[in-house]
C-alpha cells in the first residue's frame, strides 16, 4: 500500500494484529497492562471524582452492553469507556511511553473492553486490538516527538504547546482497537481513526496549576473511540488525509514540526508495546526519579532527621511540571497536588512510603498537609541538571543531593527508571501493585478470579469472566 495514506496504513495494522502476527513479547505484554489499568480502576473509584463520574454515567441510563468498574449494572458501551477510562488515568498510576511521554493504556484499553465485552469478542481478539491500539498512539505521539529540541536532549512537541499527547493521541488508537473489535476491517479502522481525529483534545494547564479536569482526559478519549467506531458502523466517513492533510490533525496541533518516519518505519514489524514503562509509584511520572534517588539513600540508612537541605535535579522541561511554583510543590494543597511534586515526593520516600515504596495512602489530602512531610519537603528545591537532560526523555531522570548535619553532601543518580525495559517490574511486583490497589474493594476471590482471568486472556471466549467480578467493587 505504497500510496495508501496514514489512516489507511495504520488501519492495516490494526486489522492485522492478531495473536498469532504479534511479537511473542507483545502478546505476553497485553494482559500484564490489562491488570494494571483494572486494578487502577478498582482503586480510583474511592476518589471524588469517580463518584461524580460513575453518579453521571448511572443516571444516564441506556442500552446495557459494558462493563463501568464500580456500577453494578451495566452501561452503553461509550459510557463504560468514558467512566474507565477517567478511573484509569485518574491516580496517575498509569504506563507510559518514552521519550514521547504519553500514556498509552489508560484510554486503549478501556475502550477495547468495553467494545469487546459489547461485540461477545473473544480474548484474543482483544489482545490484537489492545496491541494495535497501543502502538497507534504511540507511534501519533512520536510524530510529535523532536529530537532536536531541548538541545538535542528531544522533547514532545504536543508538551510544549501545552496539548496532551496522552488524550489526543489515545482518541485516536482507541478508535482503531473498537473498530476492530466491533467487527470492522482495515478501511473501517482506518474510518474510525478519521472520525477520532476531529475528537481527540486535552490541555494540560491542570498539571500546573491545578484542577482536576485531566483526570476526564483518557475517559474522553476512550469514549471518542468507542462511539468512532460506531458511528463508522452507521454509515459516516472520515477524511482519508486526516492525519497528514493540509488541515489535518498534525498540521491543526504540530504546524509542521511533526515527523513521517516514526508513523510509517517498521509498521507492523517493529513494536513498543512490550517497552512501555510501567509506573511503580502513584505521581507524575517526572518525580519517579527522584522517589527512586530517595528511597536508595533511605535504603543506605539516610535519616530524615540528619537532612539540612536538599537538591533534586532533573530533566529542564519537567521543572515547570514538578517544581514551580515552589512554594506550592514544597507545600502541595492536596493529594492530588501533591503527586505533581518533586519536593514532597522525594521527602515522602526518605520519609518511608507505602506500596512499592511510595503508594496511594501517601497521596491523600491529610498527607499533603502532614507537618513532617511539609516540613522535609521545604527543604528540597529542584532545577535542571545536564546529567538528566542528557538521557531525558528516553528516560526521566533524577539527581538528588543532600547535605547533612554532620557535613556530608551525599549525590544519588537515577539515570534508568524502576518499571521500565532497563529495570522492569517483575510480574510478581506487578501482581502486588494490583493486590494493594483492590485491597478492601474487591474480596480476595474475585481479586483472584481477575488476576488470574488476565493470566488465561488469550484463551477465553468472553469477558465475562474478567468483567463480571468489576462489578462488585465496594463502594
Amino acid at each position: 500500500m505504497t500510496d495508501a495514506t496514514l489512516v489507511e496504513r495504520l488501519g492495516e495494522l490494526a486489522a492485522s494484529a492478531t495473536i498469532g502476527t504479534l511479537p511473542a513479547d507483545v502478546s505476553a505484554s497485553v494482559p500484564h497492562r490489562v491488570l494494571d489499568i483494572l486494578g487502577i480502576c478498582v482503586r480510583a473509584t474511592m476518589l471524588d471524582t469517580s463518584v461524580a463520574v460513575l453518579g453521571l454515567v448511572a443516571g444516564d441510563g441506556g442500552t446495557p452492553t459494558a462493563t463501568a468498574i464500580g456500577l453494578a449494572d451495566r452501561v452503553p458501551a461509550p459510557a463504560a469507556a468514558f467512566a474507565n477510562g477517567v478511573l484509569a488515568h485518574s491516580l496517575d498510576y498509569d504506563d507510559t511511553h518514552l521519550p514521547s511521554i504519553l500514556h498509552p493504556s489508560a484510554s486503549v484499553v478501556p475502550a477495547s473492553l468495553a467494545a469487546a465485552e459489547t461485540a461477545g469478542a473473544s480474548g484474543a481478539a482483544l489482545v490484537g486490538a489492545i496491541a494495535a491500539g497501543l502502538e497507534i498512539a504511540v507511534r501519533l505521539g512520536m510524530a510529535g516527538y523532536d529530537p532536536a529540541a531541548n538541545g538535542g536532549g528531544g522533547q514532545s512537541v504536543y508538551f510544549e504547546h501545552g496539548q496532551h499527547a496522552t488524550s489526543m493521541c489515545g482518541a485516536i488508537g482507541s478508535a482503531a482497537s473498537a473498530a476492530i473489535l466491533l467487527g470492522g476491517d482495515a478501511g473501517d479502522a482506518a474510518h474510525a481513526m478519521a472520525i477520532a481525529a476531529s475528537m481527540a483534545s486535552g490541555i494540560i494547564e491542570a498539571n500546573r496549576t491545578g484542577g482536576t479536569v485531566k483526570r476526564i482526559h483518557c475517559g474522553l478519549a476512550a469514549q471518542a473511540g468507542v462511539t468512532a467506531a460506531r458511528l463508522v458502523r452507521a454509515g459516516l466517513t472520515g477524511p482519508p488525509t486526516a492525519l497528514e492533510g493540509r488541515f489535518g490533525f498534525f498540521s491543526a496541533f504540530l504546524r509542521d514540526e511533526w515527523r513521517i518516519a516514526p508513523v510509517i518505519e517498521g509498521i507492523g514489524e517493529t513494536w513498543s508495546v512490550a517497552d512501555i514503562f510501567y509506573k511503580p509509584y502513584p505521581a507524575n511520572h517526572f518525580t519517579h526519579g527522584g522517589i527512586d534517588a530517595a528511597l536508595r539513600l533511605r535504603a543506605a540508612g539516610l535519616r530524615p532527621e540528619e537532612i539540612v537541605s536538599a537538591h533534586l535535579g532533573v530533566a529542564a522541561p519537567a521543572v515547570r511540571t514538578i517544581g514551580e511554583p515552589l512554594d506550592m510543590k514544597q507545600s502541595p494543597p492536596s493529594g492530588y497536588q501533591a503527586q505533581f511534586s518533586g519536593p514532597y515526593t522525594v521527602a515522602t520516600a526518605l520519609l518511608g512510603g507505602s506500596g512499592l515504596g511510595f503508594g496511594l495512602d501517601d497521596v491523600t489530602d491529610e498527607m499533603a498537609r502532614d507537618p513532617q512531610r511539609r516540613a522535609l519537603a521545604a527543604k528540597i528545591t529542584v532545577s535542571g541538571d545536564p546529567r538528566c537532560d542528557a538521557v531525558y526523555p528516553n528516560q526521566l531522570p533524577a539527581v538528588l543531593t543532600v547535605h547533612t548535619t554532620d557535613g556530608r553532601m551525599l549525590v544519588e543518580e537515577v539515570l534508568v527508571n524502576r518499571g521500565g525495559p532497563g529495570n522492569p517490574l517483575s510480574n510478581e511486583e506487578l501482581r502486588q501493585k494490583f493486590v494493594d490497589n483492590t485491597d478492601g474493594l474487591l474480596g480476595p476471590a474475585d481479586a483472584d478470579a481477575v488476576v488470574e482471568a488476565c493470566a488465561r486472556l488469550a484463551t477465553l471466549d468472553s469477558l465475562a469472566e474478567l468483567m463480571s467480578p468489576l462489578r462488585k467493587v465496594a463502594r
